[in-house]
């Protein structure tokens, strides 16, 4: 990372999606051109047609853009450029002293939007003890952020520009939370960054059994099934993301309806019970129309290509204090045992009775009370 040629200016941002574009997408909903159903009733082989086609005619005819820009700019937001890549993030300091930093990182198919309903409640709680100061940054290729033009962002180096990041917004000391991508960022900044990062909280990880284990009690046998189960009938998605991203990019950046169905699929299989009714059809076309709006599902999908070739950059070791929370549909639910041996000082272990992969929707204030719960002894 070339600080030495890099302005440190941290600029300003808000969201502005032109009208034009609203009415573009609407014209492109419009007028899609759709397959035949399928030769099944369920989801077995991928988004029901009448449900697709329902969700589109929403997403053209009532759902409200502006709605959703002026959630967003109702938070301070800002750009800096860290090793040549333009970063976008919400930054919300706490009107509270001594509130921890803390960094949230979202995933695929996530965006900031998932997170603004944190905000609040860890910025502003009833015990001032328990208050952060919050930066959602967006993933390289993801949103307002910019879309390398190189290989080489991956989370290593992803997670040593939000650590630059920090330090431009005067936090040398900080905490970190993610899921999904944003799970594998934040554990390499405890691995990367040790004397900064003071604890990592993390909604999913992905780790296995030693090599030399081959006897297994219920409780693993019960986890290597669902990784078995994802990987034959669910992780097509990810195939594709890791070898040929530029492809999938061609009919997903031109076809709205293709790039809701891309995602909301995802919803559907990761989320505890109907995503509509657990997350809501506005949010869930909210996180859709930021894919879409920012033209990112080439670029978004190219991170599953670089961790492809640094696969250790999922599972680094981390010695800083952790914590974990799983919720029952999440994609992975690897055994206590398994986990510490990637995550050495594990503090907190919470195992959660609903919610799946998309907890910051799904289940807000149980993950606001477990974040809260890890980092109090840590400030």
């Amino acid at each position: 990372m070339d600080d030495a040629v890099e302005p440190f200016t941290v600029e300003p941002f808000a969201v502005d999606v032109p009208e034009e574009a609203v009415a573009d997408l609407r014209r492109r909903l419009r007028g899609t051109r759709w397959p035949e159903t399928a030769t099944v009733g369920d989801w077995s082989q991928g988004v029901p047609l009448p449900w697709l086609q329902e969700v589109c005619r929403y997403w053209a005819e009532e759902h409200d853009w502006s709605r959703v820009q002026a959630e967003l700019n109702a938070f301070p937001q800002v750009t800096t450029v860290v090793d040549g890549l333009p970063v976008h993030l919400l930054h919300v300091r706490s009107p509270h002293a001594g509130a921890l930093p803390l960094v949230l990182t979202h995933g695929w198919p996530g965006s900031v939007v998932e997170f603004l309903g944190l905000l609040g409640p860890l910025t502003d709680p009833e015990d001032p003890r328990d208050a952060f100061s919050v930066v959602v940054p967006s993933l390289p290729g993801y949103g307002w952020s910019g879309k390398p033009a190189a290989p080489g962002w991956g989370p290593a180096r992803t997670a040593d520009a939000w650590a630059e990041v920090m330090r431009r917004l005067g936090y040398e000391r900080f905490g970190a939370q993610g899921g999904d991508i944003g799970s594998f960022v934040s554990a390499n900044l405890g691995a990367r960054h040790p004397d900064r990062v003071v604890g990592v909280h993390l909604n999913m990880v992905v780790t296995g059994p030693p090599e030399e284990q081959t006897e297994f009690d219920g409780r693993e046998q019960r986890a290597l099934d669902r990784l078995r189960e994802f990987r034959t009938d669910g992780s097509a998605y990810s195939h594709q993301h890791r070898t040929r991203p530029q492809t999938l990019g061609y009919g997903l950046t031109d076809s709205p309806a293709g790039q809701a169905a891309w995602i909301l699929e995802k919803f559907a299989a990761w989320t505890d019970g109907d995503p509509v009714a657990a997350i809501g059809l506005d949010r869930l076309l909210d996180d859709v129309s930021v894919y879409w709006f920012t033209a990112t599902a080439t670029s978004s999908a190219r991170m599953y290509w670089e961790m492809a070739r640094a696969p250790q950059e999922r599972e680094p070791r981390v010695d800083v204090p952790t914590g974990v929370s799983l919720f029952p549909h999440e994609i992975f639910q690897p055994p206590r045992a398994w986990v510490e041996r990637q995550l050495t000082d594990l503090r907190t272990w919470r195992e959660h009775d609903g919610g799946g992969h998309f907890a910051a929707l799904e289940r807000p204030a149980e993950l606001v009370a477990d974040v809260r719960e890890f980092f109090r002894p840590l400030r």
